[in-house]
């Protein structure tokens, strides 16, 4: 069971990482430092300069993605190292399994989800900046960040959360897709059916 949960940490910490790439990070070194079990192969994640950088890099990134149109330049960089982000914490939380498995979850199903995730925060900003030239940006930051931070959180803290956790991350990705798909199929007004 232990391990299962862990799964579900793990990629959970993925999908937060897909929101804000260092917060997780810097939760998952802090909850570590304070007893989180991580793979022996990631207990650097625990050191004090991981935690210095983490911090760092948090403050960084969070400031950077209140400026209109940087947030936008910022998508493109971000997007990629999510993935990694999503691959090394899910990898970092899933312990005692066979390094073969842990690796191809780490990397499908963690990456993926962080790929995911990113995907459509890229999607809500651009549409966001479109539609307000950038105005309304900060207020999609602020819910970007506020959900990285609640989601690392209640992984680490309450891990039977996470299976929750994943399960409405993926429905609000498949729920979004679905509503783009039905909105570009539709027939133009007064068009015949």
């Amino acid at each position: 069971m232990e391990t299962i949960l862990s799964i579900f940490v793990g990629v959970g910490l993925a999908a937060a990482a897909g929101f804000r790439v260092f917060v997780p990070l810097l939760v998952v070194s802090l909850a570590a430092r304070a007893g989180l079990h991580l793979s022996p192969d990631f207990a650097w994640i625990a050191s004090t300069p991981a935690l210095i950088a983490f911090t760092a890099a948090t403050v960084a990134e969070v400031a950077a993605y209140y400026v209109p149109f940087i947030d936008n330049l910022l998508d493109a960089i971000m997007s990629p190292l999510a993935v990694v982000a999503g691959t090394i914490l899910t990898a970092a939380v899933v312990a005692d399994v066979d390094p073969l498995f842990k690796w191809t979850l780490a990397i499908i199903a963690g990456g993926g989800m962080a790929g995911l995730v990113q995907a459509k925060t890229v999607m809500v900003r651009g549409a966001s900046s479109v539609a307000t030239a950038g105005l309304a940006n900060p207020i999609v930051s602020t819910v970007e960040l506020g959900s990285a931070v609640t989601t690392s959180a209640m992984l680490v803290l309450m891990p039977i959360i996470a299976a929750l956790v994943v399960l409405a991350v993926l429905l609000w990705i498949l729920r979004g897709g679905r509503a783009a798909t039905v909105s570009r199929s539709a027939p133009p007004d007064g068009a015949p059916v």
